[in-house]
């Protein structure tokens, strides 16, 4: 059954459900206007690109019928550490940053990939705003990506304790592979 949250202290209530193949063509409007063009040159897409998000693990948040934030994990595997989730991109729609909706976003994915049982999170982002989530550098350290990344940005979050503990390796890519005909819209 499909857990959805309602947000009823926003402005107009905010619904956070699992993402569904007919939000694709909003959700990469929303992407675009977050992140510009230059989304699809960092170093994060190149462990997405051709790959399904991690099962159950694609989120979007709802105010009324405008998709107005998304928020995505994917199965990697972390170095000597084994199978973890790499988080991204989390998005808000800019008119509406601020008021909450990508935190709500990032504690929903969370709770859900522990309830899967996926031991660890890592992702590229704002150490400031993701160490509130318990997503720390230190988790982290040992761990490279395939291609640039600014070191202080790069930060782990263990679900179960001690599942970064000694991580060191390369970050790659594992998952279920996109469909050639569906490449162009996941």
């Amino acid at each position: 059954m499909e857990q959805v949250f309602i947000d009823t202290l926003a402005p107009q209530a905010v619904t956070i459900g699992a993402e569904h193949a007919g939000d694709a063509p909003a959700r990469e409007v929303l992407l675009d206007l977050a992140f510009g063009p230059g989304r699809f040159r960092k170093t994060s897409e190149k462990l997405r690109h051709g790959r399904l998000p991690a099962e159950g693990l694609a989120f979007v948040a709802y105010e009324g019928a405008s998709l107005v934030g998304t928020v995505r994990l994917w199965n990697i595997k972390v170095g000597n550490a084994g199978e973890a989730l790499l988080l991204g991109p989390l998005a808000t729609h800019p008119e509406l940053q601020g008021q909450g909706i990508g935190g709500r976003l990032m504690a929903y994915a969370i709770s859900e990939a522990t309830r899967l049982g996926h031991r660890s999170i890592v992702l590229v982002g704002d150490a400031p705003y993701y160490s509130r989530f318990g997503f720390r550098r230190r988790f982290a350290e040992g761990l490279a990506l395939p291609g640039p990344v600014e070191t202080e940005r790069f930060l782990g979050l263990e679900l179960v304790a001690g599942s970064l503990q000694g991580a060191s390796g390369m970050v790659t890519a594992t998952g279920r592979l996109l469909k050639p005909a569906m490449r162009r819209v996941a």
